[in-house]
């Protein structure tokens, strides 16, 4: 058995790098905290007091806060990023967004996603189209959202996707 050795530069999936059926996981999770939920609120102007009124919360059937549903959508989209859509250059769609459990304060998330299709761009030869399925998966094993999402991503050959990185005009010092 040979083990695959990581690339010496990792610039993300192109897609050219993706095929129908690759399954990606996150390789890190986010505890999400009380903080977090009460400033997306905020910033998103959500006024539902389930998000950030203790005493309001105590009295649903949930019995504490809900965290935001779209905060879920927002981390669970950025966790699947590096893996997915990090030569992405737009988001086309955001579809069958389900959330079948709760998600609260202290929940640690981790993002899995699974490549549908894969279509070539009839409008611009620079990128291709990439269709997903995601998941997001608490510490309990639980699924507390899935959704489908197409993204444009940039070609390997594209003149917007060349490494940025840089060239050093003076040698090492150390």
């Amino acid at each position: 058995m040979s083990e695959e050795r990581a690339p010496k530069a990792w610039r993300g999936r192109f897609f050219e790098d993706f095929e129908v059926g690759d399954v990606y996981r996150s390789r890190i999770g986010r505890t999400i905290s009380e903080t977090d939920n009460v400033w997306f609120t905020a910033l998103t102007m959500n006024t539902n007091q389930v998000h950030f009124n203790a005493e309001f919360a105590a009295r649903t059937r949930f019995g504490k806060p809900l965290v935001n549903s779209c905060l879920t959508v927002a981390l669970i989209t950025g966790l699947s990023v590096p893996d997915t859509s990090e030569n992405g250059t737009a988001n086309l769609s955001w579809t069958d967004i389900e959330l079948p459990a709760p998600v609260f304060v202290g929940d640690t998330l981790w993002a899995e996603s699974e490549v549908l299709d894969l279509r070539e761009s009839r409008s611009n030869p620079d990128v291709g189209i990439v269709s997903i399925r995601t998941r997001g998966i608490n510490q309990r094993g639980e699924t507390v959202i899935e959704f489908k999402r197409a993204f444009m991503c940039y070609r390997k050959a594209a003149p917007q996707a060349a490494d940025g990185f840089p060239s050093p005009s003076e040698d090492w010092r150390v």
